[in-house]
C-alpha cells in the first residue's frame, strides 16, 4: 500500500510538472479588452499628434511617419525622417503600444512609458527635430490647446506632459477584432480548414510562436534574423550619416568604422547582440507592408521564403522545408490576424495667437 501511495505521488508529480510545462507552451492570444484610458489626455495627444508645429521646421507630424491611412507606419522601406534627413530603419506602426514590451527596432526603451518614446521620436535631431522648450511656447499660442489642456490639468502647457499626452493617445490605439479572435474565442467557423492547417504550422513545423506569441504575435525580445542590408543605407550617404549620428549619440565603439545595422549591440554593446533587432508584432500584417527593420521585405510572400530558408547569415533560425501549399496556408492563417483597419480622422491644427496672459505690465 505504502508503494502505491509512492506511485501515486510521483505520477501526480509527474503530471504536474508535465501540466506545468503545456500551460507555459507559447501561442497567440486574441485581443484582450480594452482599457479605456485619460480620455482628457487622448483627446489632446490626438491634436498634438497630428499637428506639424511640434517639429522644429514645422515640417513634419508624428502622422507623417505614422500615418493612419497607412497602417500607422509611412509605406515606405526606409523612413525620411526629418527634412533634410534620411532615416536609415522603417518606420513601425504604433497600434498595439499598449502590449509592446520594448518600443524601436533595436529595443532601447521600455514599452511601459509611451511617453519617453514620444519624447526620443521628438526631440532626436534625425526624426522631428524639436527643442521642448520651443515646443511648449509654441503650443501655448494656440488657445484650443490651453482650453483641452484646463479639461486635464491646472498648469501651463509643458513639455513632458505633452509627450505623456502623445503616448496617452497612442496607447489608446489597438487592433480591431480580427477572425483569428473570434477563433480563438470559440467560434470554429471563423476559420476555413487551411486557415487552420495555417494556424498548425504556425504552432508546429513552422515554429513561428517561439517568437510571436501572445495577443500581438511579439515577445518582446531581440533576435538575429539576418535579414540583408538594405542597400539604399550605404548607397545613399544621407542615410549613412543619419545611421553613423545614431551610433555616435548612444555612445558605441568605433562607430565611424560600422557599415551595418548592428541593431541592439549599439546601446548594450555587447558583441552578441549584434544583428539582433525587436520582434516585430503580427497584428495587421495586411496593411503594414514593407516588412522588417530595414523594408527589405515588400510582401508577406518574400518574408514566408526568408524564415523558411532559415534566414540569412548569421541567423539563428533554421530552415522550415515547408513546401508550396503550407507557405500558402501559412500565408492565409496570418492575414486572419487583421481586422479591419485602425482609423483616426486628423483632427485638423487650430490657429496660433498671440498669448497676452503672461501677467500684468
Amino acid at each position: 500500500m505504502q508503494n502505491i501511495r509512492k506511485q501515486l505521488v510521483a505520477l501526480s508529480l509527474i503530471t504536474g510538472v508535465t501540466a506545468a510545462f503545456a500551460q507555459a507552451a507559447p501561442d497567440l492570444a486574441a485581443m484582450p479588452d480594452a482599457k479605456p484610458g485619460n480620455a482628457a489626455m487622448i483627446e489632446l495627444g490626438k491634436y498634438f499628434f497630428f499637428d506639424n508645429r511640434l517639429s522644429g521646421d514645422w515640417g513634419v507630424s508624428c502622422a507623417t511617419c505614422h500615418d493612419p491611412q497607412k497602417g500607422w507606419g509611412d509605406g515606405k522601406a526606409l523612413s525620411t525622417g526629418y527634412p533634410s534627413m534620411e532615416y536609415f530603419r522603417n518606420s513601425p506602426t504604433v497600434v498595439n503600444a499598449r502590449h509592446r514590451i520594448r518600443f524601436l527596432w533595436d529595443g532601447r526603451l521600455d514599452g511601459s512609458d509611451a511617453g519617453t518614446m514620444v519624447r526620443d521620436m521628438i526631440t532626436e535631431a534625425h526624426t522631428m527635430n524639436m527643442d521642448s522648450r520651443l515646443m511648449q511656447e509654441r503650443l501655448k499660442q494656440v488657445p484650443e490647446y490651453n482650453a483641452l489642456w484646463a479639461k486635464w490639468r491646472k498648469d501651463d502647457i509643458n513639455g513632458m506632459r505633452v509627450f505623456n499626452a502623445i503616448g496617452e493617445f497612442i496607447r489608446d490605439l489597438e487592433s480591431k477584432p480580427a477572425a483569428f479572435d473570434r477563433y480563438k474565442k470559440g467560434d470554429e467557423a471563423a476559420l476555413n480548414a487551411e486557415q487552420k492547417n495555417g494556424y498548425a504550422l504556425f504552432n508546429g513545423k513552422a515554429n513561428c510562436v517561439t517568437c510571436h506569441n501572445g495577443p500581438i504575435g511579439a515577445d518582446g525580445k531581440l533576435h538575429n534574423t539576418g535579414v540583408p542590408e538594405n542597400p539604399a543605407v550605404l548607397k545613399e550617404p544621407v542615410r549613412t550619416i543619419t545611421m553613423l549620428r545614431h551610433y555616435a549619440t548612444v555612445g558605441m565603439p568605433n562607430y565611424m568604422n560600422a557599415r551595418t545595422d548592428v541593431g541592439s549591440y549599439a546601446i548594450t554593446k555587447d558583441k552578441r547582440d549584434i544583428g539582433k533587432f525587436n520582434t516585430a508584432q503580427l497584428r495587421d500584417l495586411k496593411y503594414t507592408a514593407p516588412y522588417m527593420h530595414n523594408g527589405m521585405f515588400a510582401t508577406l510572400d518574400e518574408v514566408i521564403d526568408f524564415y523558411n530558408a532559415g534566414g540569412g547569415a548569421g541567423s539563428e533560425l533554421k530552415p522550415l522545408n515547408l513546401s508550396a501549399s503550407e507557405k500558402k496556408a501559412l500565408k492565409e492563417f496570418l492575414l486572419t490576424l487583421s481586422g479591419d483597419p485602425v482609423i483616426v480622422k486628423n483632427p485638423g491644427q487650430p490657429d496660433m495667437q498671440v498669448r497676452t496672459a503672461y501677467g500684468k505690465n
